[in-house]
């Protein structure tokens, strides 16, 4: 699959624009803050309903307009789709597939698996855990409409369940309410948890593998899946901490807290690594993650590079390009000689430069 073009209206720094992308690689350079990473969000979003940078649709407007629109022509086993997406400021956005309106975000996963990689993502290991529980459900959002419907389901259940628990500190009368959402949340909750279980198992036999090409095979790392709570025990646990969860006013227990664990010879690179460790565990865990979507679709996903090629040392950055030499790649840089040094392939280079862009030869 692969992304043919988009078309921008009044989104971000861009009143219009149109670009086409080659199949291959694709190379967006120009100087910081010119407005080449508001043309991967937009594709991203026109993906996923959704900005990598979690903006609200009304800060994706251009300033002074009402609405944005967003067209991506997509084509995913020769055939051809187009995604309409209007963003409005004070309105829900209006989506449509090939010209037939969808009623809910959940319609349009699936049809694109796109897959963004920035500089914050290789601080994804040494970050919080609320950075690796946004690796898991991005992907397996697109992956799967069920676990986006559950976790949309459980969030909010759970927004419901505090707003509850705030009262529940003004009026004790209304604890009895509490088990109605207590048990939505543990049904939700338990299929999240055995979604995100399944998909760190499938990830872990990638990350070894890959991460043993990047060493050299000096490391062996292991990804574990730290659920908070799990699925057998979550009903009892809930119950049992309530008044935890009354005297804080917020839901305690649950995949809301979840973890991803990170460990090379046996320690946790998340406190004891490196930096050098930290990037390139991080590093494993995109490129897994690469290799695992083409594994569950039996397509190639698009990949988004935003600027990510000047954070990487040489042997880093080869590492990328390799496992990204068949698949659709849009690349934003500051300057792409060494790049095109480094990768002959290169098949679309354009300028960017305060909203305008120049294809260059």
């Amino acid at each position: 699959m692969y992304i043919e073009s988009v078309a921008l209206q009044n989104f971000r720094n861009y009143g219009t624009l149109e670009l086409g992308f080659s199949e291959n690689t694709n190379i967006l350079y120009g100087d910081n803050a010119q407005g080449k990473t508001n043309i991967l969000e937009a594709a991203y979003v026109g993906a996923t309903t959704r900005s990598h940078r979690m903006a609200r649709d009304k800060d994706m407007i251009r300033f002074g307009e009402e609405e944005a629109h967003i067209r991506l022509q997509v084509k995913k086993r020769e055939v051809s789709h187009r995604i309409d997406m209007h963003l409005r400021r004070n309105k829900p956005k209006l989506v449509n597939i090939d010209g037939l309106p969808i009623r809910r975000s959940s319609e349009l996963f699936g049809l694109i698996n796109i897959i963004f990689f920035s500089p914050e993502d290789l601080s994804i290991i040494k970050d919080g855990p609320g950075e690796r529980r946004r690796f898991m459900d991005m992907e397996l959002c697109q992956l799967s409409r069920i676990y986006y419907g559950n976790l949309a389901g459980y969030n909010k259940v759970i927004n419901q369940r505090n707003n509850l628990l705030r009262s529940i500190s003004f009026n004790r009368k209304l604890i009895d309410t509490l088990d109605v959402w207590d048990e939505q949340l543990v049904q939700y909750g338990k299929r999240i948890i055995s979604e995100r279980k399944n998909f760190i198992e499938m990830l872990r036999e990638v990350v070894l593998r890959v991460h043993g090409k990047i060493t050299g095979g000096r490391e062996e790392i292991e990804v574990k899946y730290e659920p908070n709570v799990t699925a057998e025990e979550f009903a009892d646990t809930l119950r049992r901490k309530r008044e935890v969860d009354l005297k804080y006013n917020a839901t305690m227990t649950g995949p809301q807290r979840d973890d991803i664990g990170v460990y090379i010879e046996g320690n946790d690179v998340r406190v004891y690594g490196s930096q050098g460790q930290q990037r390139t565990a991080a590093l494993t865990m995109k490129l897994a993650e690469i290799e695992l979507v083409q594994r569950m679709i039996s397509d190639q996903p698009i990949l988004l590079l935003d600027d990510v090629m000047s954070e990487l040392d040489a042997k880093r950055r080869n590492a990328l390009l390799e496992s990204i030499s068949d698949i659709q790649t849009i690349i934003t840089c500051t300057g792409y000689d060494d790049f095109i040094r480094e990768r002959q392939e290169t098949d679309r280079i354009y300028r960017v430069v305060k909203g305008t862009i120049e294809e260059k030869e």
